[in-house]
C-alpha cells in the first residue's frame, strides 16, 4: 500500500494539537472534546486500514518514500512504513491516546486544553519514530518528543516537577547527542542514513570503530528503555508526573527504546551487538531483580510502578539480548504486554488519587 496514510496518521494529531492550541482555555471543555475526537479518528483510521492490509513481499503494509533534501551532501528520504516490528506499537500508540484523554479528563484542573493539545503533538513524535526508516528522520521524530513530555511533566506535574522534567531532558539528551554523532559518522561512511546500505558500509569499519559506535546508539537507546543503571530518571518522573504524562511514558514512550535496539542497533551492527550481548543480558538480568526488589519496598504506588517498570523492561532486553528468533517475539509481546497494563495501573493510580488525595 503506498499512499499517504503513514503521513496523516503521523502529522495530523500534531496539526490538530496546534489548532487546538489557539482556542482560549475558557474554551477547556470544547478542547478536550475534539481533542478526544482527533484522537479517536486517528485511532479508526489506523485500526481499519492497518489491520485489514494485506502485506507486500517486504512485509510492509504501508509504505511511503521518497527522496527529500541532502545534510551536508548525504541524502535523506521521507521512508515511513509500517510492517510486523511496528505496527502492533503503532495500534497500542493510536489506542493508548484517547483511552488516557479519557481516564484523566478531569484530572489536569490548570489549562487541561493546553495539555490535551500537547498529548496529540507528542503522539506524532511517537508514531512518526515508529515508522521512520531512514534514521535521520527517525531521530528527529525522536527529539520531538522530548518538549511535549517536558511541558507535561513540568508544567501540570507535582511539587518537584520542575526538577523530574529537567532530569528528563538532561538523561535523554545527553544520550541523543552522542548518538547523533555516531550517526552522522556512520551516515558518512555508508553516504545514506537507509539502515541497509549503513549496514554494508559498517561491515568495512575497523572492529573497534564498529563497537564504538554501536555504544554510542545503545546508550541513547538503552536511557530510553530505560536499562539499569540508566534507570535514575524514571522514578522521579512517573512520580511527579501527572496521571496523563505517566500512561504515556509508561505504556509508549519507554518501548521506543526497546524498539530502536530492533530496528537500528542491533540490524546496523550486528557483529557489536554479538560482542555485547552477554553485557546487555547480564545488564538486563540486573534490571529485573533491582527493579523487583527496590518495587516491594515502596510505599508510593507511582514509584512502585515505575521500579516494576525497569523490572518488565529488563525482560524485554534480555529477550533482544538473546539475539534469537524466540527472545524477540518473547520482547515483542511483552513490550505490549506492559504497555496495556502497565497504563492501566496509572489510569487506576490516577483516579484513586482523584478521589483520595494522596
Amino acid at each position: 500500500m503506498n499512499s499517504h496514510l503513514l503521513t496523516f496518521l503521523v502529522f495530523a494529531p500534531f496539526a490538530w494539537g496546534a489548532l487546538l492550541l489557539l482556542f482560549p482555555e475558557r474554551q477547556a471543555p470544547l478542547v478536550k472534546l475534539l481533542a478526544v475526537l482527533g484522537a479517536a479518528g486517528v485511532l479508526a483510521v489506523a485500526a481499519a486500514q492497518l489491520l485489514r492490509g494485506q502485506p507486500d513481499v517486504l512485509g510492509q503494509l504501508a509504505v511511503e518514500r521518497f527522496h527529500w533534501f541532502s545534510a551536508v551532501g548525504i541524502p535523506v528520504e521521507y521512508h515511513l512504513s509500517a510492517d510486523g516490528l511496528n505496527l502492533w506499537l503503532v495500534i497500542l500508540t493510536v489506542f493508548l491516546v484517547p483511552l488516557t484523554m479519557l481516564g484523566t479528563w478531569n484530572s489536569l484542573p490548570n489549562r487541561p486544553g493546553t495539555a490535551f493539545a500537547l498529548l496529540l503533538m507528542l503522539e506524532s513524535g511517537m508514531l512518526g519514530a515508529l515508522v521512520a526508516q531512514d534514521l535521520l528522520l527517525f531521530y528527529l521524530f525522536w527529539e520531538a518528543m522530548l518538549l511535549p513530555m517536558y511541558f507535561l511533566i513540568g508544567v501540570w506535574g507535582g511539587s518537584e516537577r520542575r526538577y523530574a522534567a529537567t532530569k528528563f531532558l538532561l538523561f535523554t539528551l545527553s544520550g541523543s547527542l552522542l548518538w547523533l554523532v555516531a550517526l552522522l559518522y556512520t551516515a558518512g561512511k555508508a553516504g545514506s542514513f537507509a539502515p541497509g546500505v549503513m549496514a554494508q558500509a559498517v561491515q568495512a569499519l575497523p572492529v573497534k570503530t564498529q563497537g564504538t559506535l554501536f555504544i554510542a546508539f545503545a546508550l541513547a537507546f538503552a536511557i530510553k528503555v530505560p536499562l539499569f543503571p540508566l534507570h535514575t530518571w524514571l522514578p522521579d518522573a512517573h512520580t511527579e508526573a501527572p496521571t496523563a504524562g505517566s500512561v504515556i511514558l509508561a505504556g509508549v514512550l519507554l518501548k521506543l527504546g526497546s524498539y530502536g535496539f530492533l530496528r537500528f542497533a542491533f540490524p546496523i551492527f550486528p557483529d557489536a551487538a554479538r560482542h555485547f550481548s552477554l553485557l546487555l543480558a547480564g545488564l538486563s538480568v540486573a534490571a529485573i531483580i533491582y527493579g523487583a526488589l527496590v518495587a516491594m519496598m515502596q510505599t508510593d504506588i507511582k514509584k512502585l510502578v515505575a521500579y516494576s517498570s525497569v523490572s518488565h523492561m529488563g525482560f524485554v532486553m534480555l529477550g533482544i539480548a538473546s539475539m534469537t528468533v524466540i527472545g524477540t517475539q518473547g520482547a515483542m509481546l511483552q513490550m505490549l504486554n506492559h504497555g496495556i497494563s502497565t497504563g492501566a495501573l496509572f489510569l487506576l493510580v490516577g483516579m484513586l488519587y482523584d478521589r483520595a488525595h494522596t
